[in-house]
């Protein structure tokens, strides 16, 4: 297989001659092998796991994302993405979750702020 990571701004990695990638979804962990059938699926934050042509085990820490497998291709769509050694990664993926856990927080504030003007200016609306 080949296994293509795409950031926002570049092409994070390209590797052909992948035997198998190990990832997290939404309704949890699961394997693609090179004959396994076409899919479509969104990935949570955390490690994915793929075998090179020499048999190495490569890991890579995402974001969420993206995963489209179409024949021999598997293309992985995130916002951020790091390759490492496992004790590493865990560290950066411990990093990367705080800091969706404040991009959520401050995306709710916000919401919650918007939502406010809405009904302030909406009861404004019918005065005179």
């Amino acid at each position: 297989m080949r296994l293509r990571v795409c950031l926002p701004s570049r092409l994070f990695l390209d590797t052909k001659d992948v035997s198998k990638v190990r990832a997290e979804g939404a309704g949890g962990e699961f394997t693609l092998l090179p004959r396994h059938i076409d899919c479509v699926t969104a990935l949570v934050p955390g490690l994915l796991l793929y075998v090179d042509a020499g048999g190495a085990e490569r890991f890579l820490a995402v974001d969420e994302g993206l995963l489209v497998k179409i024949g021999p291709e598997v293309d992985v769509v995130t916002r951020y993405a790091v390759a490492g050694e496992l004790g590493d990664l865990r560290l950066e993926l411990t990093k990367l979750l705080s800091g969706v856990s404040e991009r959520e927080r401050a995306a709710r504030s916000a919401v919650a702020r918007l939502e406010a003007h809405f009904v302030r200016r909406f009861s404004d609306f019918g005065r005179p």
